[in-house]
């Protein structure tokens, strides 16, 4: 019985605005607010003959404080749910601050001008959020987000210690296009151009891009490429689970995917330096951005499945043991349910979770927190109530 403010309009936003929709004995009313409204409108226009949730939209622009402060007195939201770009993290932070409003995102802040993902510049927040008296949960997506929930739920219920985690995402899903991202293009290329690295007894260890290759077989999917990426969740969970020696990220890419990637990089398409064309300046990522398929447009063409989860090797009872936790979720039945592709149903599910949690006050407390720094249970049985259900692997394959 709440009101979320969601600010954002894009793939993940739709997903976790069709899911308030669905969950509307929680979610009574939201606001969708965007920089282009008329997204927002079309999207009401589809939902509200078919749920009991009122939804009411707004024009705002993220990067203004103004702006959202005002928005925020004028609706009065319990939660206000950042599914904009991470960019515009600390300007949401700063309005929900001002207004005493509790704060959820999926993703960590990053300036636009650098490709560096780390939670500082939120948790410099803590103590501002304490004093507020308000709450903040970063990365409510699926990693950061169900995977930090996954390492709770293991550390509460299966080990007393967890000395290795690596997280394996793998996209099962052909879209047919030669070249496309599944989520934004300007964030999803940042990612995988960066360097890798993984945390290693308390410090970084850094790597070339796509440096470290493995291949596994996943559930559902079958056999993989997959490359050791730096993730932001790494950071948090290094800090938050008892006993971590090494924490990876590995992520699935097809041979075409990288192919292209590596061209375009070449040729310095993937550069977030701005340079002069015909008298204006331009970033030459942003125009690639505008030529590449959108992420939103791939739904109806994308199948296949992906799969999600965390193989955790630890103690419990002073004996060795080995966790696999995942979800694995089909692009078919997203798209027929709330008309998107599985990797924005994958993050857009859990911000709903969230945001619930958060709204309802089943995860309280002042303060800046991870995911994984709450009780995971609601959280995990709300994934199979909410389309993310959840397997436990025993005896799982683990990587080298």
């Amino acid at each position: 019985m709440g009101k979320a403010l969601i600010i954002g309009c894009g793939g993940v936003a739709s997903v976790a605005i069709h899911k308030c929709c669905q969950n509307s004995d929680e979610f009574t009313e939201i606001m969708i607010a965007s920089r282009t409204k008329s997204k927002c409108d079309k999207l009401k226009e589809e939902l509200e003959n078919k749920t009991k949730t009122v939804i009411k939209t707004a024009q705002v622009d993220a990067n203004n404080v103004d702006e959202l402060v005002e928005l925020i007195n004028d609706f009065k939201p319990d939660v206000v749910l950042n599914l904009a770009l991470p960019y515009q993290d600390l300007t949401i932070m700063d309005a929900c601050l001002i207004t005493k409003t509790s704060y959820v995102d999926t993703a960590n802040y990053e300036p636009e001008d650098t490709a560096k993902f780390e939670y500082k510049w939120q948790w410099a927040y803590r103590e501002k959020f304490r004093e507020a008296g308000i709450t903040a949960l970063l990365g409510s997506g699926f990693d950061p987000g169900v995977t930090g929930v996954f390492s709770a739920y293991a550390m509460k219920h299966e080990f007393d210690e967890i000395n290795y985690i690596d997280i394996l995402d793998c996209n099962g899903g052909d879209h047919g296009y030669p070249f496309a991202t599944n989520f934004n293009p300007e964030i999803n290329i940042r990612e995988v151009s960066a360097n890798g690295s993984y945390w290693e007894d308390g410090k970084w260890v850094e790597t070339k891009p796509m440096e470290i290759k493995r291949e596994y077989d996943f559930d559902g999917v079958g056999m993989k490429d997959m490359y050791l990426l730096h993730h932001e969740e790494l950071e948090s969970l290094g800090i938050n689970i008892k006993g971590i020696k090494r924490i990876r990220f590995f992520m699935t890419f097809g041979q075409s995917y990288l192919t292209h990637l590596k061209c375009l990089e070449n040729v310095g398409m993937t550069s977030i330096e701005p340079i002069m064309y015909e008298g204006k300046e331009i970033v030459p990522l942003q125009f690639l951005k505008a030529v590449l398929p959108d992420p939103a447009s791939l739904g109806p063409r994308t199948v296949g499945k992906t799969n999600i989860g965390c193989i955790f090797r630890g103690k419990k009872d002073g004996k060795e043991k080995n966790l696999y936790i995942y979800n694995m979720c089909d692009h078919q039945e997203c798209y027929k349910e709330v008309g998107s592709q599985a990797v924005s149903y994958t993050t857009g599910v859990p911000a709903m979770i969230g945001a619930m949690l958060i709204m309802n006050g089943t995860w309280k407390g002042p303060g800046v927190f991870n995911i994984e720094e709450f009780d995971p249970d609601p959280f995990m049985d709300a994934l199979n109530k909410w389309g993310l259900p959840w397997v436990i692997d025993r005896d799982p394959k683990l990587v080298d």
